[in-house]
């Protein structure tokens, strides 16, 4: 076996997302993110030599950031994937950074969480390189929950890896961490790059992240309070809205989409209601209804709205279908439109619901100004 194990979701024909591990974890590091991601790419996360079940004889002493990088490359490749955005851990990070800037053309965009440019300089690692090649990796693994997270919270799954992985193999990714800078070339980054940082993390702290993001033209910066070294473990759900967003998802989509038809007062009074409880779900249905469906081309927003119209009134809606008179209005149709399609509603959805809908329209329609009025979510 001579490419790294890796493991593939999401559609084929989305676009490709690598993500890279930390090092002495395995690609379980993205349990609680990928499948989310894989909605809408075809994600691909890897497994460095001798950890997870990736052979240890991909890399050797003296090993760099760069042999692995050519190892990840190696995979694109086998899988027929040209172009990718990345995403990486710490030293998965540091391998994104090598690729965005020795190989460009095949970086869509990179995220780098908990990462450096430089790691702290090369003798602790060399150290550790050294304790790891004549003792093992049991003293390491037993201390790797105070690297890797705040107190109190730990991924078993992780720590074993940690303790499985291959030491001769995690001595090498020591090798190529102590060689690893590139605080002089990062303003070679072209890609769309997103630092993302864990506040209580002290590996790689903010001030790492930060030095990442002045140097790189057009960075984002995003601490993520609660998180120590492993955020996309310990923070997933941080991370994966700071991912979506920086991919390109439906949600900065979605909300324009949201605010042209629903105006934005209406928006904003629903923004200012939310809170934790009612947080996943606005991004879901700003993602998914108004991202996604209201977007989609095939239909207009005047035929969205009789085809909306229609199904509030059927389910009994009435609340949901104020709102949507009143965006219908914003769509372009009048008032007899309106009435025509509540008319057409009454031979199919029945007489009392129609008529319980003609009163809620009446009623919006009778507004001074409806452009702006709302009251659902």
């Amino acid at each position: 076996m001579t490419l790294l194990h890796h493991r593939a979701e999401g559609p084929a024909s989305a676009p490709p997302l690598l993500l890279g591990p930390s090092l002495g974890t395995s690609y379980a590091l993205w349990d609680a993110v990928a499948p989310e991601l894989s909605a809408t790419h075809r994600v691909i996360r890897w497994d460095l030599p001798g950890h997870g079940r990736s052979p240890a004889g991909l890399i050797d002493a003296g090993a760099t950031v760069g042999d692995l990088a050519g190892l990840v490359l190696a995979l694109a490749d086998s899988l027929g994937v040209e172009r990718f955005a990345y995403a990486g851990v710490s030293l998965g990070a540091a391998v994104g950074m090598h690729l965005a800037v020795h190989h460009p053309r095949r970086v869509d965009s990179l995220a780098v969480i908990c990462a450096s440019a430089h790691f702290g300089g090369a003798e602790p690692w060399k150290e550790r390189a050294a304790l790891v090649r004549r003792e093992g990796l049991a003293g390491l693994a037993d201390a790797a929950d105070a690297r890797w997270f705040t107190p109190g919270f730990t991924v078993p799954r992780l720590v074993r890896d940690h303790r499985e992985a291959d030491p001769a193999a995690y001595a090498a990714c020591c090798d190529a961490l102590a060689a690893f800078d590139l605080r002089d070339q990062l303003d070679r980054v072209t890609a769309p790059t997103l630092l993302v940082a864990g506040r209580e993390d002290p590996a790689t702290p903010p001030a790492h992240l930060r030095e990442i993001a002045d140097a790189v033209p057009g960075a984002a910066l995003v601490e993520i309070p609660g998180a120590s070294h492993l955020a996309p473990a310990e923070r997933p759900e941080a991370v994966l809205t700071a991912l979506r967003a920086h991919l390109g998802g439906d949600g900065p989509r979605g909300m324009a989409v949201r605010r042209e038809v629903l105006g934005d007062a209406h928006v904003d009074r629903a923004q200012a209601r939310q809170d934790a409880f009612t947080a996943r779900f606005q991004d879901f249905i700003t993602r998914y209804a108004w991202g996604e469906v209201w977007a989609d081309p095939t239909l207009s927003r005047r035929e969205r709205s009789l085809i909306t119209l229609t199904a509030l009134v059927a389910h009994g809606h009435l609340d949901e279908l104020a709102m949507h008179v009143r965006a219908a209005r914003r769509n372009g149709l009048t008032p007899d439109e309106i009435g025509a399609v509540l008319l057409q509603t009454a031979v199919y959805c029945g007489v009392p619901a129609a008529n319980a809908a003609f009163a809620v329209a009446q009623r919006v329609l009778s507004e001074k100004s409806d452009a702006d009025s709302g009251t659902a979510g």
